[in-house]
């Protein structure tokens, strides 16, 4: 009879089948939530005191330990990253030759194997998913003491991977590349050796996928930019950017640093590896892969920022024009001063097109952003005038944003899901509320939010009439404040107080 699995344990070291409640991931966005501040400090102090807050804490720790430290990545792997990072920093033409030993760590493989388990993604192509290997810790054992003989012969072969299709917010479909479980647990574990050593290279502008970094510190960034008088702004998008990266110029980016060839190799293994397209009615067939990076594999991100690190340093720091470039994977913004944009958009189109990429003619687009703000990350930023009459730059959800957050309420609330409890409607809103406001309570949000909490209350309220066929009295039955007490719906911060609907 299967063990039941062990619960997991505080401190960092979660069993071998519990979930962390955090992420052991390496390459997530780490947007951290916004405390609340004054409504005088998001009206117009938002960038005065931009370098507050940027790239970490200030509490006189080193580097290397405020990057890596992680309460859900066990003491003996951030002990590793922090001398991975150290010996990257120090000596800038340093090359790594022994990195497969260390992939050869059975703690490695764990905290790679948890991290892919709390992300519970989509099968790959052999249609397996985390919970096989989730049934018990003996099951665990056996499929990661099976992995390490792999890794530990070289047997290991990346499979093929399983495209998919999302839709974007234009109507198009953004391609999806899913690896199988194995992979994505050893890309995991290459990224988890790999991150310290790209990171002492990248660009402080780079906020994508990297510790202690996200896209709240990219707007401080822009907004100081913007307030030194940078106000033409290059809003530049790539067309297809991680589908287009050749594979020989990024593996020979990569081997500047790491000139281990067993990790090399692996890197093109899953680089190269099959694309198998959706079939109707049944699987489809497996196509060749000369280019790209698929969107969806674990270490797709790092790779993908390696490659236009070269850019973020020409930009910031070569160029004699001396503008500021702020990125966000493959998103990014030039701040000039007035009269240097349309100069700076040919020079980045020449680099960018010496190097087979090109700029998306229909997003890409050159502003005064005195004259017309731009959607930044889900934001939206203008050049606005205070009640004091200092200009600001403004910063809050675009309303692409709200509609989208609104489209979310209405697949939850409609009268398709009447039949659901009320407690379970609730709770999948709240945790989708949380989400959103963690993320755009930021800057210049007050409006925003109380705008949100008021279209949400309504949105419920209706749906309880509905659901318990209120005929009389609709705005004085399930009032606002009930909904957030007696129901526990999520209050959303900074919100104005309610007044009741006449």
């Amino acid at each position: 009879m299967a063990a039941t699995p062990k619960p997991p344990v505080q401190g960092g070291e979660p069993s071998k089948t519990g979930r962390a409640d955090g992420e052991v991931g390496v390459l997530r966005r780490s947007e951290e939530t916004v405390e609340t501040q004054t409504t005088e400090e998001r009206r117009e102090g938002t960038w005065v005191n931009a370098n507050a807050n940027s790239a970490g804490s200030e509490d006189g720790r080193p580097e290397a330990e405020r990057l890596f430290e992680r309460i859900t990545t066990p003491t003996k792997i951030q002990k590793l990253q922090r001398t991975l990072y150290r010996k990257a920093k120090a000596e800038p033409k340093y090359r790594f030759y022994s990195l497969y030993g260390e992939l050869l760590r059975k703690d490695l493989l764990e905290t790679a194997m948890r991290s892919v388990a709390h992300n519970n993604g989509a099968a790959g192509v052999d249609g397996q998913t985390c919970e096989v290997y989730l049934k018990s810790d003996e099951a665990w054992d056996q499929w990661l003491e099976g992995l390490l003989e792999e890794l530990r012969t070289k047997s290991y072969r990346p499979s093929p991977v399983r495209r998919v299709y999302i839709p974007k917010g234009d109507g198009k479909m953004r391609p999806l590349g899913i690896p199988t479980v194995k992979d994505r647990v050893v890309q995991t574990a290459v990224a988890l050796l790999l991150l310290p050593i790209l990171e002492a290279d990248s660009h402080p502008n780079s906020y994508a996928y990297r510790p202690q970094r996200g896209a709240h510190q990219a707007m401080e960034v822009i907004g100081k930019g913007m307030l030194q008088g940078r106000v033409e702004v290059i809003d530049a998008d790539l067309s297809g950017y991680f589908d287009s990266i050749p594979h020989g110029k990024l593996l020979s980016i990569v081997a500047r640093r790491i000139r281990d060839g067993a990790i090399l190799k692996l890197i093109k293994g899953w680089l190269r590896a099959p694309i198998v397209e959706p079939k109707e009615g049944g699987p489809g067939g497996g196509g060749g892969n000369a280019c790209g990076t698929p969107q969806g594999g674990v270490i797709s991100p790092l790779l993908a920022n390696a490659y236009l690190n070269a850019l973020d340093w020409e930009v910031n720091e070569r160029c004699e024009l001396k503008p500021v470039m702020v990125r966000y994977a493959d998103d990014f913004v030039i701040l000039s001063r007035p009269g240097q944009g349309q100069g700076l958009m040919e020079r980045l189109k020449g680099w960018l097109e010496r190097r087979g990429f090109f700029l998306n003619e229909k997003k890409t687009r050159l502003v005064d952003i005195r004259q017309e703000g731009i959607k930044f990350l889900g934001f939206a930023l203008t050049w606005r005038r205070g009640r004091s009459g200092r200009k600001y730059p403004h910063v809050e959800a675009h309303p692409k944003s709200l509609k989208k957050l609104r489209d979310g309420l209405r697949e939850k609330l409609n009268r398709g899901t009447l039949w659901r409890p009320v407690g379970e409607v609730v709770r999948e809103l709240n945790r989708k509320l949380k989400g959103w406001a963690g993320y755009f309570h930021y800057g210049n949000s007050n409006r925003v939010m109380s705008a949100v909490d008021w279209v949400v209350c309504g949105k419920l309220q209706r749906w309880l009439w509905r659901k318990h066929g209120c005929t009389t009295g609709l705005w004085s039955t399930y009032t606002a404040e009930e909904l957030h007490e007696r129901f526990g719906l999520y209050r959303m911060p900074g919100a104005a107080p309610r007044r009741p609907r006449r």
